[in-house]
């Protein structure tokens, strides 16, 4: 994930019912814990967490 790119935050970070659609402004590589990501979320909230708590957005279109 790179700074820019579309993504989902699971509940279990936003504390909210579904995933949340989010753009990430930060990538951090913490020597304690791995990579953690920041994202702010289309309603300006911000989060932050370990990047397996994000899922990329894929905006591509399966034509199979």
């Amino acid at each position: 994930m790179k700074t820019g790119d579309r993504v989902l935050i699971a509940p279990q970070v936003t504390g909210r019912a579904d995933w949340t659609e989010a753009t990430v402004i930060e990538v951090e590589k913490n020597p304690y814990v791995g990579i953690v990501i920041t994202a702010k979320a289309d309603d300006g909230e911000i989060f932050f967490e370990k990047e397996d708590m994000f899922k990329r957005l894929d905006n591509e279109v399966c034509t199979q």
